[in-house]
C-alpha cells in the first residue's frame, strides 16, 4: 500500500484540488482539500492563454506562484491527517495548462514541479501531457485508462462524463478498449459569460440559463464551429472555445437577451456531448457524471432528456465523490509512472502506441 496525492487545476481556474489516495490492489480516497485561486493569479494564468508581451517570464513568475499555492494546500492537507512528507510515496501535478495546441505538436502546463519538490519534501511526477503528444496523440484526455480501473467492473456500457471548463468522454463496455475524447466546452462559456455580464464565478445550478429561452439561430451558429463535425480522437482547450469566439458568432446576429445567450450556451454543452455521445456508442447504458457540472443541475436534467434511454446520474451514485476523480486520475497517473505502467491508450489520443506518461523530480 502506497500513498499518492493528485494536485489539479483545470481550465475553469476556480483553484487547486487535492486529493490524497492509498494504492494496492485497490484505490481508496483518504482525503481531499481545496484552495481557491487568488484573483490576480487566476488572472495572469488566463493571460497567459494567449500571445502577449515578455511571456516567458510571466509564465516563470506565474508558475513558481502556483507551485507555492499547491505546496501550501499539501502541507495543510497533511497537518490535518497528521501525516509526514515521508508518509507520501509521490505527488503527481497536472499543472496548469496554459497552452494546448496538438495539432502543431505541443501540449503546455506550467507549474514548476522542481519548486513544488523542494517546498514539499516530497518526489514529484508532473508533465504527463508531452510523451502522449511526442508519440503522435492528443495528449488529452488523459482520465479514461482511470475511468476504466475505476468503474470497468460495473460490466455495463458505460460513458463516464467529465464536465470541468471542457467536457470529455469515456466510453467503456466489455471486451473493446476504453475509447474517449473531448466533446467541447463544458462550463468554460457559461462561467465566462457570467462573469462578463454578472460579475459571477459560475452559474450555480444552472439557474440564470434555465430563465432563458434557448436561441436556434445563435446555436446553429456555434455549433457549425469544425471541431463539432470530428469524430475522435480530438481534444480542444482555450485557444478555440474562449469569450472573443462567441462574440464573433454574435454578430451580426439579433441582439439577445444575456440569459438567452447563457441558456444557448448550456445547450451547446449539453448538445456536443449527446450527439458525440450517440454517434460513438450505440446502447449506453449509464452516464456517470463528474466534474463541475455534475453539480449543474439544469445541465444534468438537460442530459438526462437528450439521452433518454441511459440513466444520467453523478459518479456519486458509485461512491466515487464526482468533485475529486481528475484529482485523484493524476495521483494514480504518479503511481503508474513509478511502476512503469502505461497510461495512456491509443484508442482515445492516436499516439503511436502505449507510453509511460510523466516525469519525475526526486524529493
Amino acid at each position: 500500500m502506497a500513498y499518492y496525492l493528485g494536485v489539479m487545476s483545470g481550465t475553469s481556474l476556480d483553484g487547486l484540488d487535492i486529493a490524497l489516495i492509498a494504492q494496492g490492489e485497490q484505490l481508496e480516497l483518504l482525503a481531499t482539500h481545496y484552495l481557491p485561486m487568488p484573483a490576480d493569479l487566476r488572472q495572469q494564468l488566463l493571460g497567459l492563454c494567449s500571445s502577449g508581451p515578455d511571456e516567458i517570464a510571466r509564465a516563470a513568475l506565474a508558475e513558481n506562484r502556483w507551485a507555492s499555492l499547491a505546496a501550501e494546500g499539501i502541507q495543510q492537507l497533511l497537518a490535518r491527517q497528521g501525516l509526514k512528507p515521508g508518509a507520501i510515496r509521490a505527488i503527481g501535478s497536472h499543472g496548469q495548462t496554459i497552452r494546448h495546441e496538438p495539432a502543431r505538436g505541443f501540449t503546455v502546463q506550467i507549474g514548476n514541479p522542481a519548486l513544488l519538490a523542494e517546498l514539499t519534501g516530497i518526489s514529484v511526477v508532473a508533465d504527463f501531457r508531452r510523451r502522449d503528444v511526442a508519440a503522435g496523440g492528443q495528449g488529452a484526455p488523459l482520465v479514461p485508462a482511470f475511468h476504466e480501473s475505476l468503474f470497468g467492473h460495473l460490466g455495463q456500457r458505460l460513458a463516464i462524463l467529465n464536465v470541468g471548463g471542457f467536457s470529455n468522454l469515456s466510453l467503456i463496455e466489455r471486451d473493446t478498449p476504453v475509447h474517449g475524447f473531448d466533446c467541447g466546452p463544458g462550463n468554460v462559456l457559461l462561467d465566462a459569460w457570467i462573469d462578463r455580464k454578472q460579475g459571477k464565478a459560475f452559474d450555480a445550478d444552472g439557474a440564470w440559463a434555465a430563465s432563458g429561452t434557448v436561441q436556434p439561430g445563435l446555436l446553429g451558429s456555434l455549433l457549425s464551429d469544425p471541431f463539432f463535425a470530428g469524430s475522435g480522437p480530438k481534444s480542444t482547450g482555450r485557444e478555440v472555445f474562449n469569450l472573443p469566439w462567441l462574440d464573433g458568432h454574435l454578430a451580426g446576429l439579433p441582439a439577445y437577451r444575456d440569459e438567452d445567450v447563457q441558456a444557448t450556451l448550456l445547450e451547446l454543452s449539453a448538445r456536443s456531448i449527446s450527439e458525440s455521445l450517440l454517434a460513438a456508442q450505440q446502447g449506453t447504458e449509464a452516464v456517470l457524471v463528474c466534474g463541475g457540472g455534475a453539480r449543474n443541475g439544469a445541465l444534468m436534467a438537460r442530459l438526462a432528456q437528450l439521452l433518454p434511454t441511459a440513466e444520467v446520474a453523478s459518479t456519486g451514485a458509485h461512491g466515487v465523490d464526482p468533485d475529486w476523480v481528475e484529482a485523484m486520475a493524476f495521483a494514480w497517473l504518479a503511481h503508474c509512472c513509478l511502476e512503469g505502467i502505461a497510461a495512456n491508450r491509443p484508442s482515445v489520443t492516436a499516439a503511436r502506441g502505449l507510453r509511460v506518461l510523466g516525469a519525475v523530480y526526486p524529493a
